[in-house]
Order: structure tokens, then C-alpha cells, then sequence
């Protein structure tokens, strides 16, 4: 397939809209004009890139109707569909979709029309974000690590500092933990045991797990905060 072959559904789909259009004006690939209103512009690639992105935030100094036209068959597009849209209505762009093989009625699907973006806030997002943060002690993870590793979090923090303690004691009540540490989610914690460093060793008792003993040297190396 060429980017050419998406261009005769894409002219047809404009047509029955009135629009006359022709291809190839100026650096724009389709330009479309009905009447007096502002022209559309698509930029035709067959697949999603940066470089059309910035190709089609360029034509935004001529028209604010400006959309991105991609084959159905757009591999980005099919993986990632949600964030490319995002993406897409953030920068007050469009999306058009082309179904050039198939002989359907309407070849071409409208994904996202142009305009102003305005995010909805979340306030339990950042309420969230802003409360992790001034729960974690120090600095511990560098900005860019691999998660896969598992992250350094406030949370953790505290299962830490539990696994210490347990540790140190050996077999002690939750609610002794709680007291200890001065942690109210100490128990909570104990109980949920995200990590599996903790067992259960009678009712309300915990004590420290094998995988907790293995994994504690290795998460109090990475409390240290990062270097400068």
C-alpha cells in the first residue's frame, strides 16, 4: 500500500460532505474547502510517527481543522489506540481512519475531530500523586528507573521497616508492631502482605518470612537516597 492509495475513499468520503478537494497543495496532502468556512487539511502517512505528528501541528498555522488520515490497518493505531487519541485531541488534532481495500458505503471513519483541548482534573489523582510524595521517606529511586525491579514507595517504606523490626523481636502481635512503630497501617500491612515478607505464626501473631529475610538486605541498600 501507498500513502496515494488512501487518497481516492478519502476524497470521495469529503465529496458527499460538499467539500471540493483536491491533493498535493502547497506542503498540505489533501486540502478540502466548502464555502467559506475553514479549509481541512489531512496529512496521509501509513502509519502513526512523530514525524507526521509535527507535520500536522505545522498546518495548524493554516487552519485549525487539521486531521491525520491512516489505513485501517495501522499497527500503532491498533496497539495503542486509546493514548494515540489522547495524544491527538491534546494537540487539537483529528484522527480519520481509511478502509481503502474493502467497498464499503463510507471508506473513511472520524476517530477525533479538531479542537480545544481542556483536560478534566482528577482530584483523587493528585491528591494521590502529592500524598505519595510526602510520605516517602528521602529520595531513594532515581528519576528514569526500570520498574520492573519493583519501585522504592511509601508503602514499601513502612513494610520495611516492619520487616526490621520482626527481624529484630521475632514473632510479635500485630497490634505491638503498631504500637512500636507508631504506625496505625501496621496491621493492615501484616495482613495483606503484598510483598510475602511476613507469616503468619499464630492469631494476630506475625513473624518474618523466609523471602522476607532474603529480600530485606537487598531493599535497605535501596533506601539510601540517590547521589547528586
Amino acid at each position: 500500500m501507498k500513502e496515494s492509495d488512501l487518497y481516492p475513499p478519502l476524497k470521495r468520503f469529503l465529496e458527499s460532505q460538499r467539500y471540493e478537494v483536491k491533493g498535493e497543495i502547497g506542503d498540505c496532502d489533501v486540502l478540502a474547502v466548502r464555502d467559506a468556512e475553514a479549509p481541512v487539511v489531512v496529512e496521509l502517512k501509513l502509519s502513526l510517527n512523530l514525524n507526521v505528528v509535527l507535520q500536522a501541528v505545522e498546518r495548524l498555522s493554516l487552519t485549525p481543522k487539521v486531521y491525520i488520515g491512516v489505513p485501517k490497518q495501522c499497527s500503532v493505531l491498533s496497539a495503542r489506540r486509546k493514548h494515540v487519541v489522547k495524544l491527538l485531541r491534546m494537540l487539537g488534532l483529528g484522527l480519520l481512519v481509511v478502509d481503502a481495500a474493502a467497498a464499503v458505503a463510507v471508506p473513511v471513519a472520524v476517530l477525533l475531530d479538531p479542537g480545544e483541548y481542556k483536560p478534566r482534573r482528577s482530584k483523587h489523582r493528585h491528591e494521590r500523586l502529592l500524598g505519595e510524595f510526602r510520605k516517602r521517606v528521602g529520595d531513594p529511586n532515581p528519576g528514569g528507573l526500570h520498574r520492573r525491579g519493583g519501585v522504592m514507595t511509601a508503602y514499601r517504606q513502612q513494610a520495611l521497616q516492619i520487616a526490621q523490626l520482626l527481624q529484630e523481636a521475632g514473632p510479635t502481635k500485630a497490634s505491638n508492631v503498631a504500637r512500636t512503630l507508631q504506625a496505625p497501617k501496621a496491621r493492615d500491612i501484616l495482613y495483606r502482605d503484598v510483598y510475602g515478607w511476613f507469616d503468619r505464626a499464630s492469631l494476630g501473631v506475625y513473624a518474618l518470612s523466609a523471602r522476607g529475610a532474603q529480600e530485606l538486605p537487598l531493599w535497605l541498600d535501596r533506601q539510601m537516597e540517590v547521589p547528586c
